[in-house]
């Protein structure tokens, strides 16, 4: 059954700008709140993981971290095959009241002391919940950022689905530095960890006035059939080679992305033993430096092509990560911290901002939200938000406190072998989907 009739002259959007804000505005809450999970991470582990081991707790708190992520693929299959069929806007739209439900949950749940066992459980369906919601936000984000995009632009706009998580971290941070400065360590650990999640809370109503007011793409209005689920379904299952690839091209994004942000706070707190003041800051300013390497990236790969930005910043992260973390952890300052992750920032921001423009091109057109959405959740489920689990344990059992540079390296590895596949040959990507999208000027 087609979806909505086509139109043969779809309306403009009437503002690009705002179309980039509404659209946005659920990933500014979807970071949020997954950072402040990060970061709280211990506070959180005692409050429904107790354990006579801190790092027992701790592993327990990234597990379902982590957990909440394997729910992204069935949620990229099941909300993008929705998207594709009903449309940008009222996909947006659902993901976000998913979203908001699972940020009240862990907001206002009792702590294990109140209600035993209960109180993990419910945490639990919380991030389940939340990562089904994550699963095709930021594939049906950048989608809709590409369809709205002015011609040559592609990368720079979709960019701004990244940038605008960054701007959740930076909120996130001056929320966690004022309590910090205002609240005993104690308090803080005890109950004040849940005034950020209840912040996120009061934020929900603002964002769902703005993405009620979404306009549909013109591209997906000009679509003459829209799949149906099985249909989507079909095609997602007939071009797992070209998902496969796109995961292992998004690796290396949400790798150094959870690394240089949710797992920094709790690097510089337990691991480096330096303050909460100093990691939060740090934190805070990368915030800011992704912020703006993240359209940088974009515009480049827009004006010289995806590929070589790519294998460019996955070679460097290769052969730099471990070195530079072995540097900051022989002698721990908050300088070093800092210019470690600004290094790491780096190459996150403009790897995001050209990955996101390569992903969006190398999947089918038809089914564009569930392809997408499906090669970054694998990624995210199955490495980015493993990243802080994956690096406490190899710390743990190494004993070497640069051991997450290893980590790094694979996810650089893996990325350049998928770029240097799938744009083989030249700077073009290779076709190896049952459908070509419609072409870009210059890729």
């Amino acid at each position: 059954m087609a979806g909505p009739a086509a139109s043969s002259n779809p309306p403009a959007i009437k503002s690009r700008v705002g179309a980039i804000l509404r659209a946005t505005s659920g990933n500014f809450l979807e970071q949020f709140d997954f950072f402040l999970f990060g970061f709280y991470a211990a506070a959180i582990g005692k409050a429904f993981f107790p354990s006579t081991n801190e790092t027992a707790s701790l592993l327990n708190t990234f597990g379902v971290f982590w957990l909440g992520a394997l729910m992204r693929p069935v949620g990229a299959i099941v909300l993008g095959a929705y998207i594709d069929q009903i449309g940008r806007r009222q996909g947006l739209i659902v993901t976000l009241g998913i979203m908001a439900f699972g940020t009240v949950v862990i907001a206002f749940c009792p702590s294990y002391a109140t209600i035993g066992i209960a109180a993990p459980v419910i945490v639990l369906i919380g991030r389940l919940l939340q990562g089904f919601s994550a699963g095709v936000e930021l594939g049906g984000v950048s989608v809709y950022l590409a369809e709205i995009a002015t011609p040559g632009n592609r990368g720079f706009y979709t960019s701004f689905q990244s940038s605008s998580q960054q701007v959740a971290i930076f909120v996130a941070s001056i929320l966690g530095f004022i309590l910090s400065e205002v609240m005993p360590a104690d308090t803080v650990a005890a109950w004040g960890w849940r005034i950020p999640f209840f912040v996120g809370c009061l934020i929900i109503p603002l964002i769902f006035l703005l993405r009620r007011t979404l306009e549909e793409t013109p591209a997906f209005l000009a679509m003459k059939k829209h799949p149906t689920a099985s249909e989507v379904f079909a095609s997602a299952l007939a071009n797992w080679r070209i998902v496969i690839l796109g995961m292992m091209i998004a690796i290396l994004t949400t790798t150094t992305f959870y690394f240089v942000t949710v797992y920094t706070p709790t690097f510089g707190k337990t691991v480096l033993k330096l303050s909460t003041q100093d990691a939060l800051l740090v934190t805070l300013l990368v915030a800011v430096s992704n912020f703006i390497w993240n359209p940088v990236g974009g515009a480049l790969s827009d004006r010289i092509g995806r590929k070589p930005v790519l294998l460019a910043i996955a070679g460097l992260s290769l052969v730099t990560a471990y070195p530079a973390l072995h540097w900051l952890v022989a002698a721990p300052t908050f300088g070093k911290l800092l210019a470690v992750e600004m290094m790491f920032s780096f190459y996150f921001g403009v790897y995001s901002g050209t990955m996101l423009g390569a992903l969006v091109e190398i999947v089918p057109a038809h089914v564009r939200t569930t392809c997408f959405s499906l090669a970054f959740a694998l990624a995210a489920a199955l490495f980015g938000t493993f990243t802080p689990f994956a690096s406490t344990w190899l710390i743990e059992r190494t004993g070497d406190k640069a051991s997450p540079g290893f980590w790094l390296m694979l996810a650089a590895l893996l990325g350049i072998i998928a770029a240097s596949t799938v744009y083989r040959g030249g700077g073009k990507a290779v076709p190896t989907y049952d459908a070509v999208p419609e072409p870009v000027a210059g890729h």
